[in-house]
């Protein structure tokens, strides 16, 4: 069978087969993961293959997808290797890696196949989802495709050095929006809006005015310039934000991540 096999049934996992139901895909789904609880919930809710046996489920792999933590990789890949050291040169696999921080060197020391790595958001489960991709120099054409394809499935896919890898990591998390959300309203709630009104606005100055930059043709720096007027509501709140080192904040929180990444790489 010519399957896509998720080794890991976690968040992200979750989240890519939930965006891959929505897109219709066809091709079969196997899920494998050491807690039983995950892959009856996942089983009962999208219909995937669900696979406690490790061997059995790398077995039936075309594309296996590496959906741990980064911790737990390279103890999974050892595991792995006896199976898929027997269908070298019979059924190559595509094996791409989830992992965030573990370089494609140190996955092809672990499992001598071809490695890509990609980097999938949780937003993929509603089809807007944005997932940068990596591939080392040779990786042949045809697997690159499908990889790309793959995760076309459930929203745009960028192809991004793996040396700029970690900092995109960092920085295109959904998180930055939730918590963003989540901050603003509680300030707003803070100041005299209930809690409804205070989300509906943050969502609004948040999502609306991204969209429209996304969907329009105008220059970031216009529509910044547009939207805080000289002396206006607008204008005194980015100014008091930035006076209390908001920018400095941002930037020391993604350096934070990229630190982490790092550490993940000599796991």
């Amino acid at each position: 069978m010519k399957a896509v096999v998720f080794l890991g049934g976690g968040r992200i996992t979750g989240a890519l087969v939930a965006g891959l139901r929505r897109a219709k895909y066809q091709t079969p789904i196997v899920v494998h993961d050491r807690h039983p609880r995950k892959l009856r919930a996942l089983e009962q809710e999208f219909g995937i293959i669900a696979e406690p046996d490790l061997e059995r489920a790398a077995a039936q792999a075309h594309l296996l997808l590496i959906a741990v933590r980064p911790d737990s990789v390279a103890d999974l890949l050892t595991a792995v290797y006896p199976c898929l050291a027997r269908r070298a040169g019979r059924h190559p696999v595509i094996a791409c890696s989830l992992a965030a921080g573990i370089p494609l060197a140190r996955l092809r020391a672990r499992l001598p196949v071809a490695w890509a790595r990609a980097m999938p958001s949780p937003a993929c489960r509603s089809g807007s989802g944005l997932t940068a991709v990596t591939f080392p120099k040779g990786f042949p054409a045809r697997a690159r495709k499908e990889v790309v394809e793959f995760f076309r499935q459930v929203g745009p896919v960028l192809s991004i050095p793996e040396g700029r890898f970690d900092v995109f990591t960092a920085t295109y998390s959904s998180s930055h929006g939730y918590h963003a959300l989540s901050t603003l309203a509680d300030a707003a709630t803070k100041l005299g809006l209930d809690r409804k009104t205070a989300l509906v606005a943050a969502a609004h100055a948040l999502a609306d005015g991204i969209v429209a930059w996304r969907e329009g043709n105008v220059p970031l720096a216009k529509l910044l310039r547009e939207a805080a007027t000289p002396g206006g509501i607008a204008t005194a709140v980015t100014g008091a934000m930035e006076a209390a080192g908001h920018a400095r904040i941002v930037e020391r929180g993604l350096r934070a991540g990229v630190a982490r990444a790092r550490r993940n790489a000599r796991l």
